[in-house]
């Protein structure tokens, strides 16, 4: 068995969508991914040999704006699951 060159790894071609039944569904799900999260992920913020309590108001700026997508989606979700009941039972409760 032959391992290469563990200390320089080369890698295959980026990720692809799989092969399945339902390709409308998998290309819905990667264009909202993109759509969400347009960037790629900033790793010169992870020193992995310091510790992580070294993060400074820039560092965390930057996450949360690489997050910005996920963060809207959460407080759309959160909007949705407090006003759906409160309109379902104000339409229930106060039928006039």
């Amino acid at each position: 068995m032959e391992l290469g060159n563990i200390s320089k790894p080369t890698y295959s071609p980026g990720p692809e969508a799989p092969e399945s039944s339902t390709p409308g569904l998998v290309t819905m799900a990667h264009g909202f991914l993109r759509l969400v999260q347009p960037n790629p992920l900033p790793v010169e913020l992870f020193n992995f040999g310091q510790s992580q309590s070294e993060f400074n108001r820039e560092d965390i700026h930057e996450l949360l704006l690489y997050e910005l997508g996920f963060l809207v989606c959460a407080a759309i979700g959160v909007v949705f699951i407090i006003l759906v009941p409160l309109v379902g039972c104000c339409f229930s409760c106060c039928r006039c």
